[in-house]
């Protein structure tokens, strides 16, 4: 079985690829899921390292996330560029 993000992490990732660094209850307005959808999604972006965590210079008590673009490149370069989530990380945040 072929190995890819689901969708909630795309849209979390797309997300964030397009407005930049965001908090989790950002991200929640933004996309319109569900904070519990959001959470999990940041859990599973986190452990592939496709996530980047960035203080909040206005509230160092909170942290954001971005896309973190190098693992995004290395997945492709590991799972080949026609690979299910090489495709979905290309569309979503430029990479080819």
């Amino acid at each position: 079985m072929a190995f890819q993000l689901p969708g909630s992490a795309l849209v979390v990732l797309r997300s964030l690829a397009s407005s930049g660094p965001m908090s989790p209850k950002e991200i929640t307005s933004t996309t319109r899921l569900p904070s519990r959808t959001v959470s999990s999604a940041i859990k599973r972006l986190s452990k592939l390292h496709l996530l980047r965590r960035v203080p909040d210079l206005h509230d160092m008590r909170k942290c954001l996330y971005g896309p973190n673009i190098e693992v995004a490149r290395e997945m492709v370069r590991t799972y080949g560029p026609d690979s299910i989530v090489a495709v979905q990380l290309s569309l979503i945040l430029a990479l080819r």
